[in-house]
């Protein structure tokens, strides 16, 4: 992957989706998505398991996505690679003026490049059901700039590939596309409503479907 999106930038989105279903595909593995994508929606906010997360979601793309990360993980041999040609967004947590680069980085996707923005809320991987609380940084980006966000939640993407526990099985990856969030219009509680509907959904993919996230 990282050869090709480096020698054929221009179609590095196509090339990037192709490539992880194949993965998904010799993983021995399928996505499931339920819900519309909104084509209006600046920003996607996910919960976050582990790297099937990203491979499984961009398999399913059509679209380009531009993915948040932070600082360190663009250091990584490899992976900090894929994440610099990929041209995604960098963020450190450690520096004051981050947001600010983030505002920056969040116009250009949306204004130059054409791409939405992907975030993890929590800020981190999360090894229970329960999500993690959700970083103000998401919060202050989006009412900054009036974005419409939409929340996913993605279930099984840890049954298919545990990176902790080292274990790896053939299965589903789901995500639930739930409604858009205009937060130029929303409530003043549309950042911790959006919590408690993300979590409700993990919660029902578990107690009706089996589904862990």
């Amino acid at each position: 992957m990282i050869p090709l999106i480096t020698l054929f930038p221009a179609q590095k989105g196509k090339i990037m989706h192709y490539l992880n279903r194949i993965i998904l595909f010799l993983m021995n593995s399928k996505v499931e998505q339920v819900g519309l994508a909104d084509p209006n929606a600046d920003m996607i906010v996910m919960n976050h398991q582990g790297i099937i997360d990203i491979i499984a979601m961009e398999a399913l793309q059509t679209g380009h996505l531009r993915w948040v990360a932070k600082k360190e993980l663009f250091d990584i041999v490899w992976y900090g690679h894929l994440l610099k040609n990929g041209d995604m967004i960098s963020i450190d947590r450690e520096n004051k003026k981050g947001l600010i680069k983030m505002i920056k980085d969040v116009k250009e996707s949306l204004e130059v490049k054409n791409r939405k923005v992907v975030i993890f809320p929590e800020g981190t991987r999360a090894k229970h059901q329960k999500l993690l609380p959700f970083k103000s940084g998401t919060k202050f980006i989006a009412e900054n700039m009036k974005l419409k966000v939409q929340p996913v939640v993605v279930t099984g993407s840890k049954w298919v590939l545990n990176e902790h526990d080292k274990t790896c099985h053939s299965g589903t990856v789901k995500y639930i596309y739930l409604p858009t969030i205009d937060v130029s219009k929303a409530d003043d509680t549309w950042f911790e409503d959006l919590h408690t509907k993300m979590q409700e959904e993990i919660n029902r993919e578990f107690h009706h479907h089996h589904r862990s996230r």
